[in-house]
């Protein structure tokens, strides 16, 4: 925020404030004494007895500082001259030879006369001294209740004008002097600052909850609808056989295919052995599917669309399995006529991948309701992972605060995989190069990281992630949880983090003892993100990853919970020309609001598209299939009753 100064009064004014409403202190009009009553005094002498030149003038210029007509500086006479002649209502007083008849009534009046201007004159010198000190203390009082809170509040705030450089790459010495130029000869400046602190949190955080920043999206129109109908076929208790499956991928990916195996098993009126999980991936955590979930009730929880066991049955356990991998984004249609047989055949069949084995579209309404079943009711994160989820939440939310779950894949794996290192150093860039040709099931090796990030295809740097907030409008003082791993890049984080300096993640959360059980274990802290993040205000993410599909799908579920979905393309032309000064801050700011007015969760359909891989994934948008849209009647009849 700017601020004035007024070169009459000296005092700094905070323009647009919300606590400044007119300037500090207010002119009056000019203090004026009254014009004194009394009578006129026209006394002439003569040149013996009283000295005067018959022929002298005295010019009296009504011209004093507090006179309404402007003129030429007093006259000799002095200030008191000027009054005793205004006492005679004459501007010009001639005097003319002659002798004064009566000298003691001249002595007599003249002693009067200078006994009321002094009276009169220490009066007005009483008025001026008061009036001055009232302007004073009303100037102190206003200055103390309004002037030092508010500068103070700008100081702590200057990050939210955003007033940005066009060469953001700061050296060191720069920003040192930035941060710290006041602070040989600014200690009281740091002292009033944080002893105002906790005032201006509460009235940043009071003036973010009042915009709309955290608001959800309009769905008063949707709701769930995946429940079993009241009357439904009771399941079979015949099996044409077992599936076993390893499900394959980070945790996301394994979630998506066992919705997807469960799915399969009830086309296929098979029974599904229950999951065993992939070690061997990225992470090579080596969980099990009773370390993530609750398998109990994963079994319970469907026990009436199909049929689930904890192990292959004893008469079951020594036949060899068939082994299959299953075509991708495959219809129900496939299943029946080229699996079926197989599995009646065989009695047992292993698959070996899950990921992406059934179409987005296309499918049953029973079979996309089961899917949506399985994901957001059966699958529940283990007892261990669901109650340090809360926990953090809880501590997420204390004093009543709000926060943003930041799902920030800006780890090294992903930047390998896509290409991508805008902003690394040539060192780091090689690095991620090496690490993509030494991962053999990465089929793009050769990648134009540059063409990609303009694209829209790079996962958002942590400085560009900061931009963004700031340009959507929250304040510095948001509370961030990162759902993330280590952010890769040396100092890479810095710009995010002197922004945004409430960021937290389950290590800064949590005690040592309560990580003790997640240590090394990458999908159980992927499960306890999962749960911060499904519960917070609003989830934003930089990659469309399977942890990104899988959340935000699950947030549409619960009744459209504002997820923020960047356009990364557009955003990073705006980027770059906020960086090549191209563009004011200001008009970053506007266009980056208007780019994002649509893409905060709001209920829309998922369209099949012309390939399954390039279409929306159904996890991440199960509308329509497991959200319907209430008829016209029903959304007149509720409003009606509000």
């Amino acid at each position: 925020m700017g601020f004035h100064q007024n070169a009459s009064d000296g005092v700094s004014q905070r323009v647009n404030s919300p606590r400044y409403s007119g300037p500090m202190t207010r002119r009056a009009h000019s203090f004026k004494r009254g014009n004194a009553g009394g009578n006129s005094h026209s006394n002439g002498g003569s040149k013996g007895t009283g000295g005067f030149d018959p022929h002298y003038e005295i010019d009296v210029h009504l011209n004093s500082p507090r006179s309404e007509i402007c003129g030429s500086p007093v006259s000799g006479d002095g200030f008191e001259g000027i009054l005793e002649r205004k006492q005679t209502q004459q501007v010009n007083q001639r005097f003319h030879g002659g002798v004064v008849k009566n000298q003691s009534k001249k002595h007599v009046g003249s002693a009067v006369l200078d006994l009321g201007l002094r009276e009169r004159k220490k009066l007005g010198h009483w008025m001026f001294f008061l009036f001055c000190g009232v302007c004073l203390f009303l100037g102190v009082l206003k200055i103390c209740a309004i002037g030092w809170f508010g500068s103070a509040i700008d100081r702590i705030g200057s990050n939210q004008d955003f007033s940005y450089p066009h060469n953001t790459h700061l050296n060191e010495m720069d920003k040192s002097s930035h941060d710290y130029g006041y602070r040989e000869e600014g200690n009281d400046v740091e002292r009033t600052l944080m002893m105002v602190a906790s005032g201006v949190e509460t009235s940043q955080k009071s003036m973010a909850e009042n915009s709309d920043i955290w608001s959800k999206p309009n769905s008063e129109n949707f709701t769930q609808c995946i429940d079993l109908p009241r009357i439904h076929k009771k399941l079979d208790s015949r099996t044409n056989g077992y599936i076993l499956i390893n499900a394959n991928g980070g945790l996301n990916q394994m979630r998506f295919g066992i919705c997807d195996m469960v799915a399969i098993a009830k086309v296929m009126k098979a029974t599904l052995v229950l999951p065993s999980l992939d070690h061997t991936s990225y992470w090579a955590d080596d969980s099990d599917f009773k370390d993530l979930f609750d398998w109990q009730h994963f079994i319970e929880a469907l026990k009436d669309v199909v049929h689930i066991v904890e192990t292959l049955p004893p008469d079951y356990a020594g036949i060899e399995p068939f082994t299959k991998t299953p075509i991708s984004w495959s219809k129900v249609s496939y299943y029946k006529t080229e699996i079926v047989p197989l599995l009646k055949q065989y009695k047992v069949i292993y698959f070996t991948h899950t990921d992406s084995r059934l179409a987005n579209n296309g499918l049953p309404a029973s079979i996309q309701k089961l899917r949506c079943r399985v994901n957001y009711q059966a699958l529940k994160y283990s007892t261990l992972i669901e109650e340090l989820g809360n926990t953090l939440v809880s501590r997420m939310r204390e004093g009543g605060n709000r926060y943003i779950a930041l799902h920030l894949r800006y780890e090294k794996d992903m930047l390998s995989f896509t290409g991508c290192s805008h902003n690394l150093t040539a060192e780091e860039d090689e690095e991620l190069r090496t690490m993509r040709y030494e991962v053999s099931h990465w089929k793009e090796k050769e990648i134009n990281g540059t063409e990609r990030r303009l694209l829209g295809g790079c996962p958002l740097t942590p400085r560009e992630t900061s931009l963004l907030l700031k340009g959507l409008g929250f304040p510095s003082s948001t509370r961030i949880y990162l759902v993330a791993g280590e952010a890769y890049g040396d100092g890479s984080m810095q710009y995010l983090m002197n922004d945004y300096p409430n960021i937290f993640s389950h290590s800064t959360l949590s005690t040592e003892e309560e990580l003790r059980p997640f240590n090394n274990h990458q999908n159980r802290l992927a499960g306890l993100d999962y749960v911060v993040a499904l519960q917070s205000d609003v989830f934003l993410y930089t990659f469309d990853g399977n942890m990104a599909k899988a959340v935000q799908g699950h947030r549409r579920f619960e009744n459209f919970k504002k997820t923020i979905n960047p356009d990364k393309m557009n955003f990073v032309k705006l980027v770059d020309d906020l960086d090549a000064g191209k563009i004011t801050w200001k008009k970053f700011s506007s266009k980056v609001k208007k780019l994002h007015k649509d893409r905060v969760g709001a209920p829309y359909l998922r369209e099949p598209g012309e390939f399954p891989k390039l279409e929306e994934s159904f996890y991440a948008n199960p509308l329509p299939g497991c959200i319907c849209e209430t008829t016209t009647t029903t959304t007149t009849t509720t409003m009606a009753k509000r």
